[in-house]
């Protein structure tokens, strides 16, 4: 199968498939879901991001209609149907089907999965960013389906010929981009915003965390602001879809690129475990 749908058993390909306009991620977005690489039929970081789905669906109250080891068992048989076993895997779980109505329905929540062929990007060709005060709600540790500001986001940093678009809250402090999370190195110290609600703890960034102990960095897990940020010797992304993105500009000034060996390290050290755990 090239590109692959499922929805509550059904499975078809991609194009193919239907949901009825009743469930709840047409009406309300009301949902969680998750994403994240396939590489020879082995899905990266398969329990943690199970994981996360589950612990987001808790915090919404959405009972994910398997258990744990259920869900892993369905998506590792899915990959197998595939056609390439280089894939992103994407699974999402509505709180279910009814009519349009704000309180909860009754009934078991919707799973829905689609994997599509794709590669993991490890290049290290720096990107450019652009900044954007950040008007998301204030639960952005939970993946919800809820990504309108995000689309906004991404779509200006499109149009501005950059990769990413870094979100800041009032006084400047630095969450997230659009759609990964970012860090800086400041004279051989690697900062990441800390775990609250807004942020989503991500996955990569967990492995990064892990990488920079692993090779004696400094790990500091608090705010910076945006000006700490253009003044960084090294600012990246991560994201479960691209480990590392290197930028070298922000807002059109240059930025950054000024300690390659501690970034070349980190992004060696992620692209060597990737490579490890998805062996055939």
């Amino acid at each position: 199968m090239k590109e692959l749908g499922y929805y509550n058993g059904t499975i078809g390909e991609l194009d193919a498939m239907t949901v009825p306009m009743n469930d709840r991620a047409c009406w309300f977005g009301d949902g969680v879901y998750e994403a994240h690489m396939c590489r020879n039929y082995r899905i990266f970081t398969l329990d943690e991001h199970v994981d996360r789905l589950f612990s987001s669906a808790d915090m919404l109250r959405i009972r994910v209609p398997m258990s744990k080891d259920e869900l892993k068992n369905l998506l590792c048989s899915l990959v197998r149907k595939m056609d390439t076993g280089d894939l992103s895997v994407y699974y999402q779980v509505t709180r279910g089907s009814g009519k349009r109505n704000h309180a909860f329905p009754k009934g078991s929540a919707n799973l829905w999965i689609t994997l599509t062929p794709r590669e993991m990007n490890l290049s290290k060709e720096p990107v450019g960013l652009i900044t954007a005060e950040d008007t998301r709600f204030l639960h952005c540790n939970i993946k919800t389906l809820n990504l309108i500001p995000s689309v906004m986001a991404n779509q200006q940093a499109q149009e501005a010929g950059c990769y990413e678009c870094v979100l800041y809250r009032p006084g400047g402090r630095v969450t997230e981009c659009s759609h990964s999370n970012v860090h800086i190195l400041k004279n051989g110290v690697f900062y990441t915003a800390p775990r609250d609600n807004l942020i989503l703890p991500g996955i990569t960034r967990a492995h990064l965390i892990a990488a920079c102990q692993r090779l004696g960095i400094p790990v500091k897990e608090e705010p910076f602001t945006v000006e700490e940020l253009k003044a960084a010797d090294e600012i990246f992304t991560s994201s479960s879809t691209r480990l590392c993105a290197r930028a070298c500009r922000v807002d059109g000034q240059n930025a950054g690129m000024r300690s390659p060996e501690l970034f070349n390290a980190l992004h060696d050290a992620l692209t060597e475990e990737y490579f490890a755990a998805t062996d055939a």
